[in-house]
Protein backbone atom coordinates (compact mmCIF):
# COMPACT_ATOMS: atom_id res chain seq x y z
CA UNK A 1 0.00 0.00 0.00
CA UNK A 2 1.35 3.40 -1.03
CA UNK A 3 -0.23 6.62 0.23
CA UNK A 4 0.74 9.82 -1.57
CA UNK A 5 -0.45 13.40 -1.17
CA UNK A 6 -0.57 16.24 -3.70
CA UNK A 7 1.60 19.36 -3.65
CA UNK A 8 0.57 22.15 -6.05
CA UNK A 9 3.26 23.88 -8.09
CA UNK A 10 1.21 26.73 -9.50
CA UNK A 11 2.00 30.27 -10.61
CA UNK A 12 -1.27 31.62 -9.20
CA UNK A 13 -2.30 31.11 -5.56
CA UNK A 14 -5.61 29.59 -4.48
CA UNK A 15 -5.34 26.23 -6.25
CA UNK A 16 -8.57 24.26 -5.60
CA UNK A 17 -9.41 26.55 -2.70
CA UNK A 18 -6.01 26.71 -0.99
CA UNK A 19 -5.81 29.64 1.43
CA UNK A 20 -2.09 30.45 1.14
CA UNK A 21 -1.33 33.59 -0.86
CA UNK A 22 1.96 35.05 0.37
CA UNK A 23 4.84 32.87 -0.81
CA UNK A 24 2.50 30.09 -1.90
CA UNK A 25 5.04 28.78 -4.42
CA UNK A 26 8.25 29.61 -2.58
CA UNK A 27 10.82 26.96 -1.83
CA UNK A 28 10.05 27.48 1.86
CA UNK A 29 6.35 26.81 1.40
CA UNK A 30 6.82 23.81 -0.88
CA UNK A 31 9.47 22.36 1.42
CA UNK A 32 7.13 22.79 4.39
CA UNK A 33 4.44 20.80 2.57
CA UNK A 34 6.90 18.06 1.61
CA UNK A 35 8.24 17.80 5.16
CA UNK A 36 4.68 17.65 6.52
CA UNK A 37 4.04 14.59 4.36
CA UNK A 38 7.06 12.94 5.98
CA UNK A 39 5.87 13.87 9.47
CA UNK A 40 2.27 12.73 9.01
CA UNK A 41 2.46 9.31 7.42
CA UNK A 42 2.64 9.99 3.68
CA UNK A 43 5.14 8.29 1.37
CA UNK A 44 5.42 11.37 -0.83
CA UNK A 45 3.33 13.53 -3.12
CA UNK A 46 2.29 14.04 -6.72
CA UNK A 47 3.62 17.17 -8.44
CA UNK A 48 1.49 18.14 -11.43
CA UNK A 49 2.72 19.24 -14.83
CA UNK A 50 1.67 21.54 -17.63
CA UNK A 51 3.04 24.46 -19.61
CA UNK A 52 2.49 27.60 -17.58
CA UNK A 53 3.43 25.91 -14.30
CA UNK A 54 6.84 25.95 -12.67
CA UNK A 55 8.90 23.12 -14.10
CA UNK A 56 7.86 19.97 -12.28
CA UNK A 57 11.20 18.19 -12.39
CA UNK A 58 13.02 21.19 -10.96
CA UNK A 59 10.53 21.34 -8.09
CA UNK A 60 10.88 17.59 -7.50
CA UNK A 61 14.68 17.92 -7.34
CA UNK A 62 14.52 20.81 -4.87
CA UNK A 63 12.12 18.96 -2.57
CA UNK A 64 14.10 15.73 -2.72
CA UNK A 65 17.19 17.67 -1.63
CA UNK A 66 15.39 19.10 1.42
CA UNK A 67 13.77 15.89 2.65
CA UNK A 68 14.89 12.43 3.69
CA UNK A 69 12.05 9.98 2.91
CA UNK A 70 9.74 12.09 0.70
CA UNK A 71 9.09 10.46 -2.68
CA UNK A 72 8.24 12.99 -5.41
CA UNK A 73 5.82 11.60 -7.98
CA UNK A 74 6.90 13.90 -10.80
CA UNK A 75 4.46 14.23 -13.69
CA UNK A 76 6.15 14.55 -17.09
CA UNK A 77 5.08 14.68 -20.73
CA UNK A 78 6.52 12.92 -23.78
CA UNK A 79 7.17 15.70 -26.26
CA UNK A 80 8.25 18.12 -23.55
CA UNK A 81 11.06 15.66 -22.86
CA UNK A 82 13.12 13.62 -25.28
CA UNK A 83 13.33 10.12 -23.78
CA UNK A 84 17.15 10.06 -23.60
CA UNK A 85 17.30 13.45 -21.89
CA UNK A 86 14.58 12.38 -19.50
CA UNK A 87 16.18 9.01 -18.73
CA UNK A 88 19.43 10.75 -17.83
CA UNK A 89 17.80 13.45 -15.68
CA UNK A 90 15.54 10.99 -13.89
CA UNK A 91 18.25 8.44 -13.15
CA UNK A 92 20.50 11.21 -11.83
CA UNK A 93 17.80 12.43 -9.43
CA UNK A 94 16.95 8.87 -8.46
CA UNK A 95 20.59 8.12 -7.63
CA UNK A 96 21.08 11.37 -5.70
CA UNK A 97 17.89 10.85 -3.68
CA UNK A 98 18.62 7.24 -2.79
CA UNK A 99 15.95 5.76 -5.04
CA UNK A 100 13.01 7.96 -4.04
CA UNK A 101 11.83 9.11 -7.47
CA UNK A 102 8.43 8.15 -8.90
CA UNK A 103 7.23 9.16 -12.37
CA UNK A 104 3.75 9.95 -13.69
CA UNK A 105 3.55 9.89 -17.50
CA UNK A 106 0.94 12.33 -18.85
CA UNK A 107 -0.28 12.26 -22.45
CA UNK A 108 -3.27 14.59 -22.14
CA UNK A 109 -3.76 18.03 -23.62
CA UNK A 110 -1.34 20.88 -23.01
CA UNK A 111 -0.14 24.06 -24.72
CA UNK A 112 2.12 21.97 -26.93
CA UNK A 113 3.01 24.66 -29.47
CA UNK A 114 4.49 26.80 -26.69
CA UNK A 115 7.37 24.36 -26.29
CA UNK A 116 7.61 23.18 -29.87
CA UNK A 117 5.46 20.06 -29.75
CA UNK A 118 2.46 19.28 -31.95
CA UNK A 119 -0.90 17.62 -31.38
CA UNK A 120 -1.64 14.36 -33.13
CA UNK A 121 -4.80 12.34 -32.91
CA UNK A 122 -5.39 10.11 -29.91
CA UNK A 123 -3.88 6.90 -31.36
CA UNK A 124 -0.78 8.85 -32.42
CA UNK A 125 -0.31 10.43 -28.98
CA UNK A 126 -0.47 7.11 -27.21
CA UNK A 127 1.69 5.35 -29.80
CA UNK A 128 4.34 7.98 -29.07
CA UNK A 129 3.89 7.49 -25.33
CA UNK A 130 4.37 3.75 -25.76
CA UNK A 131 7.67 4.32 -27.56
CA UNK A 132 8.72 6.78 -24.88
CA UNK A 133 8.09 4.26 -22.11
CA UNK A 134 9.82 1.43 -23.95
CA UNK A 135 12.92 3.49 -24.71
CA UNK A 136 13.22 4.98 -21.22
CA UNK A 137 13.02 1.52 -19.64
CA UNK A 138 15.79 0.29 -21.93
CA UNK A 139 17.99 3.31 -21.22
CA UNK A 140 17.58 2.73 -17.48
CA UNK A 141 18.42 -0.98 -17.61
CA UNK A 142 20.73 -1.49 -20.61
CA UNK A 143 23.92 -0.06 -22.08
CA UNK A 144 24.74 0.88 -25.66
CA UNK A 145 21.06 1.16 -26.61
CA UNK A 146 20.12 1.56 -30.24
CA UNK A 147 16.46 2.21 -30.94
CA UNK A 148 14.77 3.33 -34.16
CA UNK A 149 11.09 4.03 -33.68
CA UNK A 150 8.50 6.09 -35.49
CA UNK A 151 8.80 8.96 -33.02
CA UNK A 152 12.13 8.55 -31.19
CA UNK A 153 15.55 7.12 -31.94
CA UNK A 154 18.95 6.80 -30.28
CA UNK A 155 22.19 5.16 -31.37
CA UNK A 156 24.72 3.64 -28.99
CA UNK A 157 23.18 5.40 -25.99
CA UNK A 158 24.30 4.69 -22.43
CA UNK A 159 22.96 6.70 -19.49
CA UNK A 160 25.88 7.67 -17.25
CA UNK A 161 24.00 7.46 -13.95
CA UNK A 162 21.84 4.46 -13.14
CA UNK A 163 18.61 4.29 -11.16
CA UNK A 164 18.77 2.73 -7.72
CA UNK A 165 18.08 -1.01 -7.95
CA UNK A 166 16.68 -2.99 -5.03
CA UNK A 167 14.42 -5.99 -4.61
CA UNK A 168 11.33 -5.51 -6.74
CA UNK A 169 12.68 -2.29 -8.25
CA UNK A 170 14.79 -1.90 -11.38
CA UNK A 171 14.05 1.81 -11.83
CA UNK A 172 11.54 4.49 -10.76
CA UNK A 173 7.97 3.21 -10.87
CA UNK A 174 6.06 4.48 -13.92
CA UNK A 175 2.54 5.69 -13.15
CA UNK A 176 0.19 6.34 -16.05
CA UNK A 177 -3.37 7.56 -16.58
CA UNK A 178 -5.93 7.50 -19.36
CA UNK A 179 -9.33 5.95 -19.95
CA UNK A 180 -9.45 5.75 -23.74
CA UNK A 181 -8.91 2.42 -25.48
CA UNK A 182 -5.54 3.62 -26.80
CA UNK A 183 -4.43 4.68 -23.32
CA UNK A 184 -5.50 1.43 -21.70
CA UNK A 185 -3.58 -0.61 -24.25
CA UNK A 186 -0.41 1.33 -23.41
CA UNK A 187 -0.98 0.88 -19.68
CA UNK A 188 -1.58 -2.86 -20.05
CA UNK A 189 1.79 -3.44 -21.69
CA UNK A 190 4.15 -0.65 -20.65
CA UNK A 191 3.15 1.12 -17.40
CA UNK A 192 3.78 -0.02 -13.84
CA UNK A 193 0.72 1.60 -12.23
CA UNK A 194 -2.55 2.57 -13.92
CA UNK A 195 -4.06 5.58 -12.15
CA UNK A 196 -7.84 5.98 -11.99
CA UNK A 197 -9.75 9.08 -11.06
CA UNK A 198 -12.59 8.89 -8.54
CA UNK A 199 -15.19 6.77 -10.30
CA UNK A 200 -17.74 4.59 -8.49
CA UNK A 201 -16.69 1.12 -7.50
CA UNK A 202 -18.47 -0.59 -10.38
CA UNK A 203 -16.65 1.58 -12.92
CA UNK A 204 -13.25 0.89 -11.37
CA UNK A 205 -13.95 -2.85 -11.20
CA UNK A 206 -14.90 -2.88 -14.87
CA UNK A 207 -11.71 -1.07 -15.87
CA UNK A 208 -9.47 -3.33 -13.80
CA UNK A 209 -11.07 -6.38 -15.37
CA UNK A 210 -10.54 -4.96 -18.85
CA UNK A 211 -6.90 -4.11 -18.17
CA UNK A 212 -6.23 -7.61 -16.87
CA UNK A 213 -7.73 -8.94 -20.07
CA UNK A 214 -5.53 -6.62 -22.17
CA UNK A 215 -2.41 -7.74 -20.27
CA UNK A 216 -3.02 -11.29 -21.46
CA UNK A 217 -4.23 -10.40 -24.93
CA UNK A 218 -1.33 -8.05 -25.72
CA UNK A 219 1.39 -10.06 -23.99
CA UNK A 220 2.72 -8.00 -21.08
CA UNK A 221 6.46 -8.55 -20.48
CA UNK A 222 6.79 -6.81 -17.10
CA UNK A 223 5.54 -7.51 -13.59
CA UNK A 224 1.73 -7.43 -13.36
CA UNK A 225 0.15 -4.01 -13.70
CA UNK A 226 -0.72 -2.31 -10.41
CA UNK A 227 -3.57 0.13 -9.85
CA UNK A 228 -3.92 3.51 -8.15
CA UNK A 229 -6.67 5.97 -7.25
CA UNK A 230 -6.35 9.77 -7.41
CA UNK A 231 -9.20 11.39 -5.49
CA UNK A 232 -10.12 14.25 -3.16
CA UNK A 233 -10.92 13.19 0.41
CA UNK A 234 -12.90 15.66 2.51
CA UNK A 235 -12.60 14.35 6.07
CA UNK A 236 -14.05 15.88 9.23
CA UNK A 237 -14.64 14.55 12.75
CA UNK A 238 -18.27 13.72 11.90
CA UNK A 239 -20.19 13.04 8.72
CA UNK A 240 -22.45 16.04 9.37
CA UNK A 241 -19.46 18.36 9.57
CA UNK A 242 -17.94 16.86 6.44
CA UNK A 243 -21.08 17.22 4.34
CA UNK A 244 -21.72 20.74 5.58
CA UNK A 245 -18.20 21.77 4.55
CA UNK A 246 -18.42 19.92 1.24
CA UNK A 247 -21.70 21.61 0.31
CA UNK A 248 -20.33 25.00 1.38
CA UNK A 249 -17.28 24.51 -0.84
CA UNK A 250 -19.44 23.57 -3.80
CA UNK A 251 -21.70 26.57 -3.20
CA UNK A 252 -18.64 28.83 -3.29
CA UNK A 253 -17.48 27.18 -6.52
CA UNK A 254 -20.92 27.69 -8.03
CA UNK A 255 -20.95 31.34 -7.04
CA UNK A 256 -17.50 31.91 -8.53
CA UNK A 257 -17.97 30.04 -11.80
CA UNK A 258 -21.67 29.60 -12.41
CA UNK A 259 -23.35 26.43 -13.61
CA UNK A 260 -21.55 26.43 -16.92
CA UNK A 261 -21.36 23.50 -19.28
CA UNK A 262 -18.02 21.84 -18.50
CA UNK A 263 -18.21 19.32 -21.35
CA UNK A 264 -15.65 20.98 -23.54
CA UNK A 265 -13.07 18.60 -22.06
CA UNK A 266 -11.97 16.08 -24.67
CA UNK A 267 -10.22 13.47 -22.53
CA UNK A 268 -12.25 10.29 -22.10
CA UNK A 269 -11.44 10.08 -18.40
CA UNK A 270 -12.59 13.64 -17.77
CA UNK A 271 -15.85 13.00 -19.61
CA UNK A 272 -16.44 9.87 -17.53
CA UNK A 273 -16.17 11.91 -14.35
CA UNK A 274 -18.38 14.71 -15.61
CA UNK A 275 -21.04 12.20 -16.66
CA UNK A 276 -21.27 10.89 -13.09
CA UNK A 277 -23.24 13.92 -11.90
CA UNK A 278 -26.10 12.81 -14.14
CA UNK A 279 -26.29 9.53 -12.18
CA UNK A 280 -26.70 11.39 -8.90
CA UNK A 281 -24.98 13.85 -6.60
CA UNK A 282 -23.90 11.05 -4.23
CA UNK A 283 -22.90 7.62 -5.54
CA UNK A 284 -21.92 4.49 -3.64
CA UNK A 285 -21.82 5.49 0.04
CA UNK A 286 -20.23 8.92 -0.08
CA UNK A 287 -18.79 9.71 -3.53
CA UNK A 288 -19.78 13.34 -4.12
CA UNK A 289 -20.14 14.21 -7.80
CA UNK A 290 -21.50 17.77 -7.53
CA UNK A 291 -18.05 19.46 -7.70
CA UNK A 292 -17.83 18.39 -11.33
CA UNK A 293 -20.64 20.76 -12.25
CA UNK A 294 -18.49 23.74 -11.32
CA UNK A 295 -14.89 22.76 -10.84
CA UNK A 296 -13.97 21.37 -14.21
CA UNK A 297 -12.65 17.94 -15.10
CA UNK A 298 -9.75 16.01 -13.71
CA UNK A 299 -8.59 14.74 -10.38
CA UNK A 300 -10.63 17.09 -8.19
CA UNK A 301 -13.99 16.38 -9.79
CA UNK A 302 -15.27 13.76 -7.33
CA UNK A 303 -14.82 13.75 -3.56
CA UNK A 304 -15.11 11.11 -0.88
CA UNK A 305 -16.86 12.89 2.00
CA UNK A 306 -17.33 11.80 5.61
CA UNK A 307 -15.79 10.98 8.95
CA UNK A 308 -12.39 9.26 9.03
CA UNK A 309 -14.08 5.89 9.54
CA UNK A 310 -16.49 6.42 6.65
CA UNK A 311 -13.85 7.56 4.18
CA UNK A 312 -11.51 4.75 5.26
CA UNK A 313 -14.32 2.25 4.69
CA UNK A 314 -14.87 3.59 1.18
CA UNK A 315 -11.16 3.54 0.32
CA UNK A 316 -10.91 -0.03 1.63
CA UNK A 317 -13.60 -1.03 -0.85
CA UNK A 318 -11.34 0.26 -3.62
CA UNK A 319 -8.48 -1.67 -2.07
CA UNK A 320 -10.62 -4.82 -2.18
CA UNK A 321 -10.88 -4.30 -5.95
CA UNK A 322 -7.08 -4.28 -6.28
CA UNK A 323 -6.11 -0.63 -5.73
CA UNK A 324 -2.78 -0.44 -3.89
CA UNK A 325 -1.68 3.15 -4.63
CA UNK A 326 -3.69 6.09 -3.28
CA UNK A 327 -3.09 9.75 -4.15
CA UNK A 328 -5.29 11.85 -1.90
CA UNK A 329 -5.73 15.60 -1.39
CA UNK A 330 -7.89 18.36 -0.03
CA UNK A 331 -7.44 22.07 0.68
CA UNK A 332 -6.15 24.04 2.47
CA UNK A 333 -3.14 21.87 1.68
CA UNK A 334 -1.15 22.46 4.85
CA UNK A 335 -3.99 21.75 7.27
CA UNK A 336 -5.34 18.77 5.33
CA UNK A 337 -1.91 17.14 4.94
CA UNK A 338 -1.90 16.96 8.73
CA UNK A 339 -5.57 16.16 9.34
CA UNK A 340 -5.89 13.38 6.78
CA UNK A 341 -2.44 12.01 7.54
CA UNK A 342 -3.21 11.78 11.26
CA UNK A 343 -6.88 10.76 11.15
CA UNK A 344 -7.28 8.68 7.99
CA UNK A 345 -3.98 6.97 7.19
CA UNK A 346 -3.75 5.02 10.50
CA UNK A 347 -7.18 3.51 9.78
CA UNK A 348 -6.07 2.45 6.30
CA UNK A 349 -2.89 0.87 7.64
CA UNK A 350 -4.63 -1.25 10.29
Amino acid sequence: MTFLWYIPNQVAPGHRGDDTVQGHNSIERLTELAQLTEDHGWSGALLGTGWGRPDTFTVATALAARTTTFQPLAAIRPGYWHPAHFASSASTLDELSGGRLLINIVSGQDNLAAYGDSEGDQPQRYARTKEFLQLVRRLWTEEDVTFAGEYFSVTGSTVATRPVVREGRLHPRLYFGGASDAAQRVAATDADVQLFWGEPLDGIAERISHLRYLEKELGREHAPLEFGLRITTLVRDTADEAWADAEAKVAKMAEAQGNRDRRWFKAVGQQRLLDLAERGEVLDDNLYTAPGKYGGGGAGTTWLVGSPDEVAKSLNKYRDLGITHFILSDTPYREETIRIGDQLLPLLRQ
